[in-house]
């Protein structure tokens, strides 16, 4: 495996693509979580499909091989994000609405481009179930460029985004400019999600931003422990994901998906045998 690292150009990409989405996909998903914006993330994956798939029916039908599907795919889910935030504004006290009205319209969108490009191909089920082969060298510098991002802005707005996913009137109440900082976080689930397909797949990247946290939430003792769990069990999935599908030749997505679920389980079982030998 690691000879193969060192010899092929797309493993090398894959590899560091995963590891770059392993740390920001669960870094921000302990946020989306602790938010109640678990589904934000599929509506988002779903409004990304149909970027991918306008891409693809542009490629098929005018011969625009020039357009990166990963651009007009994150270009798609930061309008979708957008569209969530204007729509929570308006349906106040029921914001939850937001999320099915885009996911809804990402299907639809989804399903009609698809169609008008006469079906599926290769390159649309990579995209949708992740592909070790998809990654190029220009999304793995898109990914980390998204990653430095990240990075940087969750430094810089930890504590304003702390006090909102707590108690979002405190916050207000202590100047906390709301709608500014809704407006970069929602940005930014939308960009790590769209980065986030060629590994793990549009329908299954909401997982890798809700299954490490889950985990780390059943034996963490505080927000930033839940934090760093989330990243090691979102690595440990990523990493160990793409080693079997590599060798198993299995869809990558699928792969790290199982494992963050198997990872989930035994954090469950651990703390049911804690608590009986506490007792």
């Amino acid at each position: 495996m690691l000879t193969a690292l060192f010899q092929y150009e797309f493993l090398q990409n894959a590899f560091i693509a995963g590891i770059l989405i392993g740390i920001i996909a669960p870094l921000l998903g302990v946020f989306i979580v602790v938010r109640r914006l678990a589904l934000i993330a599929d509506a988002l994956s779903h409004i990304t499909l149909a970027g991918i798939a306008a891409s693809l029916l542009l490629e098929k039908k005018w011969g625009a091989y020039a357009l990166n599907p990963l651009y007009m795919g994150m270009t798609f889910s930061v309008m979708g994000s957008l569209f969530i935030e204007q729509l929570r504004k308006l349906y106040k006290f029921y914001q939850e609405l937001a999320i099915p009205i885009i996911l809804s319209g990402g299907i639809g969108l989804g399903v009609l481009f698809i169609s008008l490009a006469d079906g599926f191909n290769t390159d649309l089920f990579n995209y949708l179930f992740g592909s070790v082969n998809a990654v190029s060298r220009s999304d793995m510098w898109t990914i980390l460029g998204i990653t430095i991002l990240v990075l940087l802005v969750l430094t810089l707005l930890y504590k304003e985004l702390f006090a909102l996913s707590f108690d979002e009137e405190h916050a207000i109440a202590s100047g906390v400019k709301t709608k500014l900082i809704n407006f970069i976080f929602i940005i930014m689930v939308a960009l790590v999600i769209a980065s986030s397909m060629r590994v793990v797949g549009i329908l299954l990247v909401s997982s890798l931003m809700t299954l490490p946290v889950a985990a780390s939430m059943r034996i963490s003792t505080g927000f930033k422990q839940t934090i760093i769990l989330s990243i090691i069990f979102g690595e440990l999935a990523v990493i160990g994901g793409l080693v079997l599908s590599y060798f198993l030749d299995l869809a990558p997505g699928g792969t790290i998906v199982i494992l963050s679920v198997m990872i989930l389980l035994l954090t469950i079982m651990l703390q049911k045998v804690k608590g009986m030998i506490i007792r």
